[in-house]
This record gives structure tokens, C-alpha cells and sequence, in this order.
């Protein structure tokens, strides 16, 4: 079972490296004993996404449901013959995940399926599910059996989380409506989609950004450099989409090239290394 739950793990991390070189990047930046539970949370977290997102023309509600529900088998037996789902068990019974983060996880989901707009509670509870929530079971990782430092540092990992997913919004504001018909702002018309509004957003979103900081700051030196690249990241891709005009925005898909990506990341190691984290 050892040897089965390594190789689970290892798949975890290969989702990874084929998805998001940038989170696989952050990731190598823990320390060793963090990574696996890390990729096994991204691998969990990508195939749910992928059923949502990906398989137009499958049953994607069955599809999620049966997903789901294999999920929860996997944890309560403590394995399962899809990698992925074991890997994540692993990390679920090893470092006490609790089941109501998942919960929220699945919900979101969910919504994706459901819903094409979103009200001011909508917009809020699947922002909780689908990225405050891998925030905090990140976390969970960092702070194994750490109860009162993990509740302290809780609010800053879920503005990241909040941060990261509306970024994401904003990157992916034309293909979500157009491929998905989705429009997760509240009230956003996207034909209508002016400079104003976009600069609220943007403001909204330098708003979490600044509130997370200082729990970063917090975290302890074996995770804090792969969570503050990540951080890193994201701002750099935040001041990016600010340059766009909206009609732009609806039309590409920012990224931060692979050389900014090598230059975040010596400057995040020299930051990190002398303390001078902003």
C-alpha cells in the first residue's frame, strides 16, 4: 500500500506539471514534506474542474456526481483505485481535513453547472468553495496539529484564495462568457463592460491582495516562499490585465511569461531570505 500511495501521489504531482507550470513552480519552492499533500490537492481540485469546464459533450452532472460520491467512498475506506481520488484521501486522513471544506468545494462545483449568473451571495459562497477553501486546506498541510496558529493565519489564507479567484474572473471574463456562458461578477453586463467597472474590480481585488499580506508574512519560512511566489504571481498578472482596456480583456487571455515567472522567482528567494516581504 506504501508503494501504491507514492505512486498515487506522484500522479498528483504530474497533474500538476501538465496543468500550471506557475503552481507547479511554487510548489517545488516548500519544503519537501509539504509537496505531495500540495499536488494531491491540485490534482483533486483540477479533475473537478475539468468535469465542469471540459467535458461538453459528456454528462457532466452525472459526471460530478459520480466524482463526488467516490470521493467521499475514498476517504471513509482510506483508498481508492483512482489515483488521484487516493492521493487525496491520503491528505484528507493524514492531516485532518475537515469534511466541510469539501462540502463547499463539491458546492461550487456544482454551481458551475447550475448557474450562469451570480447574486451578491452566489458570487460569495462559490468564491468560499472553489478557492478559499484550497486555500485552507493548503494550509491545513502547513499547520498540521497547529489549531491556534491555524485559525490566526485562516482569514489571510481565504483572502488570498479571494484574491487568486478573482483574478481569474477578470482573465477569464471573455472566455467564460462566451465558451460557457458564464458572468460570475454580480450585476456585470458585459456588453457594457466599461473602464469604471473594471477599475473597481481591480481596486476590489488590490483590496484582498493587501489584507492577505500580512499572514503571509506570518507563515513560516519552510511554506512562506512558495506562497508568496504565488502571490507574486498573481500581482503580476493583476497589473497586467490593469494595462488592458476592457474590449482587450474580453478578447485575450493574460499570462505572465515564463521569463517574468523565472525573474518572480529569484526576486521572491531574495525577499524571502532577507525578510523584506511586500
Amino acid at each position: 500500500m506504501d508503494l501504491y500511495t507514492r505512486n498515487a501521489l506522484n500522479c498528483g504531482e504530474i497533474t500538476t506539471r501538465n496543468y500550471s507550470t506557475s503552481f507547479s513552480m511554487g510548489v517545488r519552492t516548500l519544503s519537501r514534506e509539504y509537496r505531495p499533500a500540495i499536488y494531491a490537492i491540485y490534482g483533486f481540485v483540477r479533475f473537478a474542474d475539468e468535469i465542469v469546464d471540459t467535458f461538453h459533450d459528456k454528462d457532466k452532472d452525472g459526471l460530478l456526481k459520480d466524482f463526488r460520491q467516490r470521493t467521499y467512498a475514498a476517504i471513509e475506506e482510506g483508498m481508492s483505485t483512482n489515483p488521484i481520488l487516493h492521493g487525496f484521501q491520503w491528505v484528507v486522513n493524514t492531516y485532518g481535513i475537515g469534511r466541510e471544506l469539501i462540502d463547499a468545494f463539491m458546492r461550487s462545483m456544482e454551481m458551475d453547472l447550475e448557474k450562469k449568473r451570480y447574486s451578491s451571495r452566489e458570487y460569495q459562497e462559490y468564491i468560499y468553495g472553489s478557492a478559499e477553501v484550497v486555500g485552507l486546506m493548503c494550509l491545513r498541510v502547513f499547520y498540521a496539529g497547529k489549531e491556534e496558529e491555524y485559525r490566526r493565519l485562516m482569514p489571510s489564507a481565504r483572502k488570498l484564495g479571494e484574491a487568486f479567484q478573482k483574478v481569474n474572473f477578470l482573465r477569464d471574463i471573455g472566455a467564460d462568457q462566451h465558451e460557457r456562458g458564464r458572468v460570475y461578477f454580480p450585476g456585470l453586463d458585459t456588453g457594457h463592460f466599461s473602464s469604471e467597472t473594471k477599475s473597481r474590480i481591480e481596486q476590489e481585488i488590490a483590496n484582498d491582495f493587501r489584507e492577505a499580506l500580512p499572514g503571509i508574512r506570518s507563515l513560516h519560512p519552510e511554506a512562506r516562499l512558495g506562497v508568496y511566489l504565488a502571490y507574486r504571481y498573481y500581482l503580476e498578472l493583476l497589473a497586467g490585465i490593469r494595462k488592458a482596456g476592457p474590449e482587450q480583456l474580453q478578447g485575450q487571455r493574460f499570462r505572465v511569461s515564463n521569463s517574468k515567472k523565472l525573474l518572480l522567482l529569484v526576486k521572491c528567494y531574495l525577499r524571502n531570505k532577507s525578510g523584506w516581504i511586500h
